[in-house]
This record gives C-alpha cells, sequence and structure tokens, in this order.
C-alpha cells in the first residue's frame, strides 16, 4: 500500500511504446508508457483498454475515425476493437488493463513486449 506519484515513475524511463506495470489490482495492470509516434494497427480477443494521457495530446485511430485526448482525458477501447495510438509530440499515458494484456495484441513485431518491467 504505498503512494505512487506519477510524474516520478514517468522519469525512470525515456523509451517509446514500451509500457512498465507501476500497480496491479483484481487481475488487473495499471501501467505507464510514453508514446511518440505511431503504433501498430492491432486489436485484443479478449481485453478492453482504458488510455488516461497524463501529459500531452494522443489520438486514437480507428478504421472509421478517430478520437483526439488531451490530458486528463481517457477512452476505453472495447475488446475486438482494431484501433491505433498516435502522438504527434510525446504524451505520457497511463494504461489499465487485464494482466494479460500484450500491447500489440494480435500482432507480434518489435514492439511487443512480452515480460514487462514493474517499476
Amino acid at each position: 500500500m504505498d503512494r505512487v506519484n506519477l510524474r516520478e515513475k514517468f522519469a525512470l524511463f525515456a523509451d517509446h511504446w514500451s509500457p512498465r506495470i507501476v500497480g496491479a489490482l483484481n487481475g488487473q495492470h495499471v501501467k505507464l508508457a510514453k508514446f511518440l509516434g505511431e503504433f501498430v494497427w492491432h486489436h485484443h480477443e479478449h481485453e478492453d483498454e482504458l488510455f488516461l494521457v497524463v501529459s500531452g495530446r494522443l489520438r486514437m485511430e480507428f478504421r472509421d475515425r478517430h478520437v483526439w485526448l488531451a490530458e486528463g482525458e481517457f477512452l476505453i477501447v472495447p475488446r475486438g476493437v482494431e484501433h491505433r495510438p498516435v502522438a504527434d509530440e510525446e504524451a505520457h499515458v497511463l494504461l489499465f488493463e487485464p494482466a494479460s494484456t500484450v500491447n500489440t495484441g494480435n500482432i507480434q513485431d518489435d514492439r511487443t513486449v512480452s515480460e514487462l518491467e514493474r517499476i
């Protein structure tokens, strides 16, 4: 039951698209990631994902539309929905999702992170 300071945790890493675990509850992980550029199009068969923008701005692209998220806003992407996060400038994002969630979902590529670091 330790307090978590998001600014301090974000200061511990610099790479993009590589989530870190900062908490766990009820089979869910609270993760932090830095986004910059375009991610891969993907979906998650069994997991919903929550994206909360802590700083910066992010565009969540869907095949039929896109949604802009500003600091302090969040979006839930339901399981099975293909999406691609895009950040034109660096964005700091908190993710809340089941522990089983792989960052690239149904896609395996060089951005897939199988073993997440806990910070």
